[in-house]
């Protein structure tokens, strides 16, 4: 049996084609990349987000799931002096990241603030133990 080459008869075409720069896949850059670091009684997140604003940041946490989400809106757009548009540029984008703190942190547990691209997250290892007032004990008798 005579076994005919891939390249015959022009089955090699799309082989060659998808060679091409055009169709070369990239990586997508790492969004939310971030650091955890522990120390004695807590934890410390640092999640890089640059390019947001504070106000398109969102915190959730949900079944001691601690979800942080941003989303992107920009709309860019040049007109000349007779007011006819010369430039118009579009983006619309987010990302989001869930992390396990545990079921009994509380909201009220997590402290954040967001400086120069960096959102940065404390939480506790534990729940804050809450100390219970004092009960009396009845006597009978």
């Amino acid at each position: 049996m005579l076994m005919v080459p891939r390249d015959r008869f022009g089955f090699g075409l799309f082989d060659d084609m998808f060679k091409d720069p055009f169709f070369k896949r990239t990586e997508a850059p790492a969004t939310m990349k971030t650091d955890i670091k522990e120390r004695d009684n807590d934890y410390v997140m640092d999640v890089d987000l640059p390019g947001y604003n504070k106000d398109d940041i969102n915190l959730d946490l949900e079944n001691g799931y601690l979800t942080v989400s941003a989303q992107k809106k920009e709309d860019k757009e040049e007109k000349d002096k007779d007011g006819k548009l010369v430039y118009q540029e579009r983006y619309s984008g987010s990302c989001s990241r869930s992390f396990y703190v545990g079921d009994k942190v509380k909201e009220e547990d997590v402290t954040a603030s967001y400086k120069d691209g960096i959102l940065h997250l404390e939480f506790p290892k534990e729940a804050p133990k809450q100390v219970e007032a004092k009960k009396r004990i009845a006597i009978e008798g």
